[in-house]
């Protein structure tokens, strides 16, 4: 794990978007599919990311008007089951169920999600850990995930492998604040998580 020193708790502006970056505009898949269609191998690349989005308009859930659905993270452990948190309920009741991660393992973090409707640019997710009761953060990482086609499966990203910190002035309780935002600085969703660091599984 990184380390950082801040005096803030939680998501900021800053973290949902670079004041440098400035993203293209946001296009309908109608708007990209008729953008350069004498080009035929890019026409075919097109044709390849959108599936099946080109020719009908994907809606996973009529009653949500979202484009990005949050469905699930789980932190995965080689050797062990997913632990995971369903992130379609009341998200304040999360931080009640709280993960046991082994010193010192590796683990990676999973984010299950819907893409409906339209094409989303650049998504990317932003956890802050912080340690209980110390407005500190003493981790923080930043995914780009991607851009990602409308699609009636779920879909998925998997962060790059993280090794749990390890001795006895690590272990303890921690939060975790985290967001799922795209470059057009929607915030698909927030929500706070708790682990705990221990010696053991148990």
């Amino acid at each position: 794990m990184s380390t950082e020193s801040h005096v803030d708790v939680g998501i900021h502006d800053e973290d949902i978007h670079d004041s440098t970056y400035q993203p293209p505009p946001e296009k309908t898949i109608e708007e990209i599919m008729a953008v350069d269609q004498e080009d035929e191998s890019l026409r075919r690349y097109k044709e390849a990311l959108l599936g099946a989005a080109q020719a009908e308009k994907i809606i996973f859930d009529a009653n949500d008007q979202r484009k990005v659905i949050v469905k699930k993270l789980a932190l995965v452990v080689e050797g062990r089951d997913d632990m995971e948190l369903d992130l379609t309920g009341d998200l304040s009741q999360l931080k009640k169920q709280v993960f046991v991660i082994k010193e010192g393992v590796h683990y990676k973090v999973r984010i299950d999600f819907i893409v409906q409707r339209e094409i989303v640019h650049g998504l990317k997710y932003v956890q802050k850990t912080y340690r209980m009761g110390v407005p500190v953060v003493v981790d923080k990482m930043t995914h780009m995930v991607g851009s990602y086609p409308p699609k009636k499966e779920i879909q998925f990203y998997l962060t790059p492998s993280e090794e749990a910190p390890s001795g006895m002035m690590a272990r303890g309780t921690y939060s975790v604040s985290s967001l799922f935002t795209d470059d057009d600085k929607h915030i698909h969703l927030k929500w706070d998580w708790t682990f705990e660091i221990k010696k053991d599984w148990e």
